[in-house]
């Protein structure tokens, strides 16, 4: 896990990476410097300590910059006969370009942002791992073409410009989406694509080499049993990669659920020895119990770690300012804490990242296991919004009537808008509160969703293709990656290997969302491995106590930043409307009043702190 920066046409000014992006690789900082290329990476080592500095170089001609890790690069160093000189995973990368090209990624298993430079042909290549678990952010302009994994860095080397219309985005998603940022001239690199650029004419050419809704595309027949085989066999290898990939001590993040209990019970197959750990949170669900009942079972070396949030209001600002970039999803709060934590133990730790979304984890996937309401007939939508102008606001997140009226208000609507109420849930029903937004502000999104609804795909597939491309790329692999990268953590997910994401997206429907079972074939595995008490468990992921910060511990942050006339928020959404959720004076459901003055409080503070410093 490391930091890359490049650039065409611009020489890198190496403090400010270093001072922007020094949390990303500590331990050893290196630049090059050829033709009009710069190229500058920070090491954390954790493959091949001793021999792997980078920038790297092959044959006088390759150059490389690699942030990530390549967990199968010893079974490709010898399924492809590649002669290296050392045990780095960026080595095999260079053999690998060299041999075959950009046609290399459909081998590659594991996380990556790298840059290659090919000194004869005068072209750099950069790309990205399928799910996008390692950040890339690009500037260019008609001079110069500057790159770097945060956004935060970008920033220390260039006078950015705020891109106004972007931020309409962030309102209704609380993300940008896509290849959106917050600046003019700033792109992220999407998620199984790659540049290709000319570095003597700065012509850009971007390619996606990698998508999800293609793989739902392809339906396998396998049975039930078949799959569980496969699952089983593919988790194995992912995890037994992720474990013997490192010259660093691997361990395993443990929470109460089946994903987590799932990986730490296969790594402990492959180290006997293995460190877990569970963090406890003041105030929220205590998982440590049931976490317990793993380690117990694995006999691993356990700690239980309890994190509290009293300092909540002086971290707030701090942590999130990492992000580069207006931050909606709350539990970026907790995964900051936990992060911290896990550092006094380990540096690599294994995590169950994206199995909720390639298994059916969600909730809100059961109805559209039933019927695809994307294409749902105009009764069914009438019946929908009749029922819910009759129901009493709900507020209490968990209960069945919030499910129910979560239902009926996304049934009642049309097009982009379900998708947008059923999953994020911010400013739906009070988007008209938006001051004068540009025509067909979201087409960015609308034109992916348009392609995945028009498609012979389930409702279960075109949501849950929809939510790879966007909630787990846009919103909880940034989560993760920025904070364990804020103590310099690698997180690694077995779930997201190159065999999981090929095979899970073909199976059937019923092994994902069975009648009003969630996550059903992982739960079928589980009960090979887990304690009984655990098969059951429903999603929890970190719940944190967001209405009771709103209302108390952060109320007087939020009033103060959104009532002043300075307020960035106050140019995109009517005064009036602030002010009365301030007030709570809306028969509006808590939990989403909580949610949308947290993501404005989250715009104020980068605008504050990041953009205006």
């Amino acid at each position: 896990m490391c930091g890359i920066a490049g650039a065409i046409n611009f020489k890198l000014l190496y403090p400010q990476i270093d001072k922007s992006m020094l949390h990303r690789g500590p331990d050893e900082q290196h630049g090059f410097m050829v033709d009009n290329i710069d190229m500058y990476h920070l090491r954390l080592s954790i493959i091949d300590i001793a021999s792997g500095q980078q920038p790297m170089h092959l044959d006088d001609r390759f150059t490389i910059i690699f942030n990530g890790e390549i967990y199968n690069f010893k079974e490709l160093k010898d399924a492809h006969h590649l002669s290296a000189t050392t045990s780095s995973d960026t080595e095999i990368l260079l053999l690998l370009y060299r041999k075959y090209g950009v046609d290399l990624l459909q081998y590659l298993d594991g996380m990556f942002a790298f840059a290659i430079y090919d000194n004869q042909e005068k072209k750099l290549f950069i790309a990205r791992d399928r799910a996008g678990k390692k950040p890339l952010y690009y500037y260019t302009d008609k001079e110069k073409i500057v790159f770097a994994s945060e956004l935060n860095c970008l920033k220390s080397l260039l006078p950015l410009q705020m891109d106004q219309d972007n931020f309409y985005h962030y309102f209704r998603l609380g993300s940008f989406y896509g290849n959106l940022t917050p600046y003019k001239n700033v792109a992220e690199l999407k998620a199984g694509s790659f540049l290709l650029i000319d570095c003597t004419n700065l012509d850009i050419k971007e390619k996606c080499w990698w998508n999800i809704t293609d793989r739902y595309q392809r339906p396998n027949q396998d049975s039930f049993a078949e799959s569980l085989e496969k699952v089983d066999s593919y988790l194995h290898k992912a995890i037994k990669n992720r474990v013997q990939s490192s010259d660093l001590e691997v361990g395993s993040f443990l929470s109460g659920g089946i994903d987590s209990g799932l990986v730490t019970a296969i790594a402990n197959q492959y180290n006997s020895k293995l460190k877990t750990f569970t963090v406890a949170f003041e105030g929220t669900y205590n998982e440590a119990p049931l976490a317990k009942l793993v380690a117990d079972k694995y006999n691993t070396e356990h700690t239980e770690i309890n994190i509290s949030f009293d300092n909540l209001k002086n971290d707030i600002e701090k942590i999130l300012c990492n992000y580069g970039e207006p931050f909606f999803d709350s539990s970026a709060i907790p995964s900051y804490y936990v992060s911290a934590a896990a550092k006094k133990h380990l540096t690599v730790i294994l995590n169950g990242d994206g199995a909720d979304e390639l298994f059916g984890g969600y909730r809100r996937y059961v109805p559209f296991a039933t019927y695809d309401f994307f294409n749902a007939n105009s009764s069914i939508k009438n019946i929908a919004g009749f029922v819910k102008k009759i129901l009493p606001v709900s507020h209490d997140k968990k209960s069945a009537y919030n499910y129910l009226y979560r239902l009926a208000s996304f049934v009642s609507k049309n097009n982009l808008d379900i998708y947008l109420s059923a999953g994020v849930d911010i400013l739906e029903d009070y988007e008209s509160n938006i001051i004068h937004p540009p025509a067909n502000y979201m087409q960015i999104i609308q034109n992916d969703f348009n392609k995945i609804s028009g498609t012979s795909l389930s409702g279960l597939q075109k949501i849950m293709s929809m939510d790879f491309n966007a909630t787990l790329f846009s919103d909880l692999l940034v989560k993760m990656d920025i904070a364990n990268m804020a103590h310099s953590v690698e997180g690694r997910s077995p779930f997201l290997c190159k065999d999981l994401v090929n095979y899970v997206p073909g199976i059937s429907d019923e092994f994902k969302i069975n009648g009003g079972t969630t996550k059903y074939l992982l739960r079928q595995l589980s009960k090979k491995y887990l304690p009984a008490e655990l098969v059951g468990q429903p999603k929890r992921g970190f719940e944190v106590p967001l209405k009771n910060w709103v209302n108390n511990e952060l109320k007087d942050i939020i009033n103060d930043y959104l009532s002043t006339d300075s307020s960035i928020t106050q140019q995109f959404i009517q005064k009036g409307f602030i002010i009365d959720l301030l007030n709570n004076k809306l028969n509006i459901p808590a939990e989403k009043r909580a949610k949308i003055l947290w993501s404005w409080l989250s715009l104020e503070i980068w605008y504050k702190k990041v953009y205006l410093q």
